[in-house]
């Protein structure tokens, strides 16, 4: 190889490499002395520029600082964006939430709708013009001018609202208002805003300005679950779109800015006081003149009265919820957006809900300075049967069973107990009922009173507190920390029962401290009558196109039950929490002739109240409170929580096959003479009058009877010329062995006397 080289190659490299080398020193010291040329040239030029003095300061410096902030404002914007624009990626976009639902029960029957159909059918030429206008002059006058943002209206609004102390007028167009409709939701933020704000602009260079105006008059919720001008006016004024006049165009108009708070079906008079304001600006925007809306302020619109339709509104919303999650499961090749959809409603159980909420409220509501409650009934495989949001669906669709987090109290203890069972202890363990601290916390029973050695039975009977503690302290048994190695075991048993809230591990967790929601915390109660199964609440049963293929079925395709615990823990739990029903906190939930157990709960300040109870055939959780956490009058879950509870489960059981609740024995049914002596403890202890009519008060009505015909009988004789002795024919005596009427008025009010609350 060093043959073949010539002798002189190392001195060949040698000058390659000097070479290369003097190359790039010239090529650097040439760029560097052009660029120093260039420079100067550059500096040359811009001195023909120069501001100095006071021109610097007041001009040119601040118009830098304002390019350098609006650059990085921008650039700060454009990253809040980012999730807004990716709502836009999916080229369906427009179709996304075009999403419609037509509600059916459980056997079949149209109980509503819910989602937007895009409809076509009436183009935006049809539309009346005095709706277009009303529209306009209300949401958007400069629609036709602005590029998505109206800055002119937006600064008019900070500064009316600046003035008047909070929000009286919002500064969104209507391109601003679509795109949140389309993408968005309703919370107020920052973030929420500056999305929308750019979605605007980016809605304006997709569709013209008569396709946004189409899409919002078509996609705005307009109350009583319609979406669209025309879904509105059917519903409250029973004609097509086409047809309103000007008072009804004025009226529906007022509706988008709070379809709750003026919906006129709900509140007649603040839909005609907003109407009259849409008529305010028609003549301030120039589109009308004030004899033209003459008219429609001596002669407003009237709605259909629909106070007697019955919709379970709460349960809708929910179902919905539901159903669009389910639909972004099905696979994107899947295009169809109409869907019929059987849930697992049952409208005798959901009305019989509604009215025994309604009946406890109206009647003891004020006595126990309790405005609210919410309840969730469901069949052992999940499918919720009844749900009830609030005591109104029209003066609040906020849903206090699905999104509400209220403390359960007592209620939260028979995980406890089940992770006590999980870990060696039976029912008939015993425990000390005595003083216990953790740190500076020490928990206290009900009446500040303890009951020394229990067993678990007895423990969770009475709902004591300490027990539940120490236990939590002795599941830990070994560890570091045995509190909180308990807390922790019992919070993986709740989390498989379906408790999906935070769980927060404090001192307080055995004794129901962190919250939950009345719907999973009912549905989770399932686990104990259901043999150890847990399942997934669900509204759902099966799901059809509009053509009526089936397209999902809840018992094929949906999560099946899951075992968490033995039968034989699920069993034991049910024995024990029968005894809370039979002889505990929640004695007026007993149901006559169907074995039943449950739990109460209170929490501090008695702010909520609770009783979470189950039979063989379902499971019914019952909360009362008040929405802004204020406590109410010494209201425990055995009254009206557990009142309420027995008189909708008893309606649920009416004309079905009574299961067998596993681990309870069938109560016996009284004899005739029992049930006669016990009648009218037991209507002492009821916290409302029952359902039907007791037997004293069949007695009273009885005499009552007796007495109007004998006073019937003497008033004949009387005009027959026979004198009659009131004291002698006793018809109407005060003092006849009849009763009379004050006898009557007090027979009444002592049937009817509001109880006093109970212990937890």
């Amino acid at each position: 190889m060093r043959n073949n080289l010539p002798s002189d190659w190392k001195k060949r490299i040698r000058h390659i490499l000097l070479d290369l080398d003097s190359r790039i020193d010239s090529t650097l010291f040439s760029s560097a002395a052009g660029a120093r040329e260039l420079y100067e040239r550059f500096s040359t030029f811009m001195d023909r520029f120069y501001v100095g003095h006071w021109k610097r300061w007041v001009i040119v410096e601040p118009l830098s600082e304002a390019a350098t902030l609006g650059l990085g404002g921008l650039i700060l914007l454009l990253a809040l964006a980012q999730p807004a624009f990716r709502e836009t990626a999916d080229e369906d976009w427009l179709k996304k939430s075009d999403l419609a639902v037509a509600f059916l029960d459980r056997y079949g029957n149209p109980i509503g709708s819910r989602g937007i159909k895009h409809n076509d059918s009436i183009p935006l030429e049809e539309f009346p013009d005095n709706l277009i206008k009303a529209t306009l002059a209300t949401e958007d006058r400069r629609f036709y001018d602005h590029f998505g943002i109206d800055i002119g209206g937006t600064f008019r609004a900070l500064v009316t609202n600046a003035q008047a102390g909070g929000v009286r007028q919002g500064g969104s167009s209507i391109s601003q208002q679509l795109a949140k409709n389309l993408f968005l939701s309703n919370e107020r933020t920052i973030e929420r805003k500056v999305n929308e704000a750019f979605l605007a602009v980016w809605l304006e260079t997709r569709l013209s300005k008569n396709e946004i105006l189409k899409l919002y008059l078509d996609r705005a919720y307009m109350g009583g679950g319609t979406f669209g001008v025309d879904g509105a006016a059917h519903f409250y004024f029973n004609k097509s779109v086409r047809d309103v006049n000007l008072a009804e165009s004025a009226m529906l108009a007022g509706l988008f800015k709070a379809p709750t708070k003026y919906a006129p079906h709900i509140n007649l008079p603040a839909a005609r006081a907003r109407a009259n304001q849409v008529l305010d600006n028609m003549v301030d925007a120039g589109f009308m003149t004030e004899g033209q809306v003459f008219g429609a302020r001596r002669n407003p619109a009237t709605a259909v009265d629909r106070r007697d339709e019955n919709s379970p509104n709460y349960y809708l919303d929910w179902a919905f919820e539901e159903m669009r999650k389910l639909v972004d499961t099905f696979p994107r090749s899947y295009t169809e957006r109409v869907f019929v959809v059987r849930t697992a409603i049952d409208m005798n159980v959901q009305q019989a809900a509604e009215e025994a909420i309604e009946s406890q409220l109206r009647q003891f509501g004020r006595d126990y300075h309790a405005t609210q409650a919410a309840t969730v009934v469901a069949d052992l495989d999940g499918g919720v049967r009844a749900m009830v949001g609030g005591r109104d669906y029209g003066a609040s669709q906020f849903n206090r069973s699905t999104d509400a987090l209220r403390q359960p109290g007592s209620s939260f203890k028979p995980y406890v107990y089940t992770t006590a069972l999980l870990n060696g202890f039976t029912p008939t363990s015993k425990i000390v009922d005595g003083p216990v601290c953790l740190g500076n916390w020490c928990p206290q029973n009900y009446g500040h009173s303890y009951s020394g050695t229990v067993t678990l039975t007895q423990a969770l009977t009475r709902s004591i507190n300490v027990v539940p503690v120490k236990l939590s302290i002795a599941l830990g048994k070994g560890a570091k920390n045995p509190a909180k190695a308990g807390r922790a075991k019992i919070v993986e048993v709740a989390r498989k029962f379906g408790i999906v809230t935070p769980l927060p591990d404090t001192p307080s967790l055995p004794i129901g401290a962190d919250e939950v929601n009345v719907l999973e915390h009912a549905v989770a109660y399932v686990a104990f009558p259901n043999k150890g199964k847990a399942v997934t609440p669900h509204a759902v049963l099966e799901v059809r196109t509009g053509a009526g293929d089936l397209v999902w079925r809840y018992d094929r395709d949906g999560p099946q039950p899951r075992q968490i615990i033995p039968p034989s823990v699920a069993a034991d739990m049910a024995g024990m929490m029968s005894h809370v029903v039979s002889e505990g906190t929640a004695r007026r939930a007993i149901l006559d002739g169907i074995p039943a157990a449950g739990k109460t709960g209170t929490t501090n300040a008695y702010r909520d109240a609770w009783f979470v109870g189950y039979t063989g055939n379902f499971v019914c959780g019952v909360w009362y409170g008040n929405d802004d956490y204020s406590p109410t009058n010494r209201l425990t879950g055995g009254a009206l929580p557990a009142q309420t509870w027995h008189d909708i489960m008893t309606a649920a059981h009416r004309g079905i096959e009574v299961k067998d609740l596993p681990g309870v024995a069938a109560p016996a049914k009284p004899t005739a003479d029992v049930a006669a002596k016990t009648a009218a403890s037991d209507d002492d202890a009821k916290p409302a009058p029952p359902p039907i009519l007791t037997k004293r008060g069949a007695d009273i009505l009885v005499r009552v009877e007796k007495m109007l015909d004998q006073a019937a009988k003497t008033i004949g004789k009387t005009s027959a010329g026979e004198p009659v002795n009131p004291a002698r024919s006793g018809a109407l005596s005060p003092t006849s062995s009849g009763g009379g009427a004050e006898n009557l008025a007090a027979a009444t009010s002592s049937d009817r006397a509001a109880p006093a609350p109970s212990k937890n």
